[in-house]
Order: structure tokens, then C-alpha cells, then sequence
């Protein structure tokens, strides 16, 4: 049976929680990115799932930046992804960590890609990085019906800081034209204000105005360059989702295999995998076929 210590901490910079096997010696480890409006318990189930079958390896999930427990620690300056970024490089440094795995979900996969740009040099070698659904330039809007995350960061900015009912949000979400489960899944921000109480409250975690700055930096970033010279020693995957085209464009997917060619050939990595049956939920979509194709990063240890 496995037992696994989840250790919940912070510093000036971000809160994070690790999910490891507390009887083994330090073990490699990898760093998991939630996306923009998301958190670090979006990981949650899917880090205990790999805890159980790497139990050599521990997993670090990190609120980012104006996101579930990081909303509360003020912070100077832009909030950006290379900001975000920064904050998990001075994180793992403060923690003593050389992360052996990184893996980020939509704008925190840019965060992951921004990680290696600015700190190549600390970061382990060799290191995998794993964007999930995400490509390293312009960030393209959904067709119609679909969720545009611009206009749900909008939306929810036009909404009461507190509010009485969950239900109440999901509704008006939906009458916005928002899906059910983008709906449900942006009230999980909602936290009661006061427990116990007969009548109850609900007020939002994150730092709306910063996550709107974050995500405006996730379309102007522009981290091709990295990913057309990955530093040797670097192997960077991106994972296509197979319901998410809108996000894609033919240039992005020729680039990436142009780069699978230069990187093999300089030292690095560049590789391409498309998860079937999954939309940009990727974690929640297909977990099995996510687990299948991240597996082979975590043996050997």
C-alpha cells in the first residue's frame, strides 16, 4: 500500500503542495502547471494517480501567480507568463529542487516553456517539459459555441466579489452562453466566507484582475524561438488535444515537426503526440490516455 504525505506550504512568492511517498529516499521531481482561471487541485487526482504508480518520484503543484492560494500574496510588477514563470524558478530554487519533470496545461504550458527560456542552466539535465494542449505563439479563439476564455474572464469581472449561491453563477454563466462544465468548473474558485453560518456566503479566490493581465500575456507571448533551439539536454513534448483544433493551425504543427528535426539533430528534443477522445481538458477528458503518454517520462528512476 502506498502513503503519501501532501505538504502544503509557501513563500514570498506562491503557495504549492507536494503529493510524494514520505517512506523512500529524495526523490526525482516533477512539476505540475494548472492553467488560467484554474489551480493546483486541478491536479490533484491526476499527481496521486502517478504518485501510486512512480512511487519513486514526488510531485509539486503550484498555485500560480493570482490563482487559488497565491491570490492572497500581493505582488509587484506585471503579471505575466514570464512572471509566472519566474515565480516557479524561484520556488523550486528556494525548495532545492531540480525538477526532472515539467508539466503545464494551456497558459501553464507557456509558463513551463518560459521556465526553460529564462533558467536553462538550473534546470536538471536531461529535463522533459510537457505542454498540454497549448503551442508556443498565438493563442487562437474558439468558433462559435465554444468557450473563449477572454470572454469568461470578462464575464466574471461584471459578477459580485461575493455571492450567495453557486447555482446562482452556474446559471448565469450558462445564460451567457458558457458550457455546463466550464460553468461548474469556475465555481469550484468559490469559497465560503463564512462556515457555519445560517446563511451562507461565497466569495472568489483568485485576483481577477491579475489573471485578466495573465491571460493577455498568454496571447502576446512568443516562445518559438526557444522551442526552434532547445537547449541540449532539453526535450520538449506537446500534446495536441484531438476535440481541440480550434487551437491549432496547420503552421503551428508543421513548425513543431520542423523543430523535432533540428532538435534531434543539435542535442535536444522536440516531440509531437495527439491525445484521442479529449477536448482541452485534457486531465479530465481522457485521464487514461493522458497517463498512458506521460508514463514513459517518469521510467527508469
Amino acid at each position: 500500500m502506498n502513503y503519501w504525505t501532501i505538504l502544503l506550504g509557501s513563500f514570498h512568492e506562491v503557495r504549492w503542495s507536494y503529493i510524494m511517498d514520505e517512506a523512500g529516499p529524495e526523490p526525482p521531481t516533477a512539476v505540475l502547471l494548472h492553467g488560467i482561471l484554474g489551480c493546483r487541485k486541478n491536479w490533484g487526482t491526476f499527481a496521486r494517480r502517478l504518485a501510486k504508480e512512480f512511487p519513486k518520484w514526488q510531485f509539486l503543484l503550484v498555485d500560480l501567480r493570482c490563482h487559488g492560494d497565491s491570490a492572497s500574496i500581493k505582488k509587484r510588477g506585471a503579471h505575466t507568463v514570464a512572471s509566472a514563470a519566474l515565480d516557479v524558478l524561484k520556488l523550486v530554487g528556494q525548495l532545492r529542487l531540480t525538477p526532472r519533470v515539467v508539466i503545464g496545461h494551456s497558459f501553464g504550458g507557456k509558463v513551463a516553456l518560459s521556465m526553460v527560456e529564462q533558467a536553462a542552466k538550473p534546470l536538471a539535465r536531461p529535463v522533459r517539459v510537457w505542454v498540454l494542449d497549448s503551442t508556443p505563439g498565438k493563442v487562437r479563439a474558439g468558433r462559435d459555441g465554444e468557450d473563449h476564455p477572454a470572454e469568461l474572464i470578462s464575464f466574471l469581472s461584471t459578477l459580485p466579489k461575493e455571492v450567495s449561491s453557486k447555482r446562482d453563477v452556474v446559471n448565469a454563466l450558462v445564460r451567457q452562453g458558457f458550457s455546463e462544465d466550464v460553468a461548474q468548473w469556475v465555481v469550484t474558485n468559490l469559497r465560503q466566507t463564512s462556515p457555519g453560518a445560517s446563511s451562507s456566503r461565497f466569495s472568489w479566490v483568485f485576483d481577477l484582475e491579475g489573471i485578466a493581465e495573465m491571460y493577455q500575456s498568454y496571447e502576446e507571448t512568443n516562445l518559438w524561438k526557444m522551442v526552434e533551439d532547445v537547449p541540449r539536454g532539453v526535450h520538449v513534448n506537446f500534446l495536441k488535444a484531438e476535440r481541440s483544433l480550434h487551437r491549432w493551425a496547420l503552421e503551428d504543427l508543421q513548425r513543431i515537426h520542423a523543430a523535432e528535426e533540428v532538435a534531434a539533430d543539435e542535442g535536444g528534443g522536440v516531440e509531437m503526440h495527439v491525445l484521442e477522445d479529449a477536448g482541452h481538458w485534457v486531465h479530465a477528458d481522457n485521464p487514461d490516455g493522458l497517463f498512458k503518454i506521460l508514463s514513459f517520462s517518469f521510467q527508469g528512476f
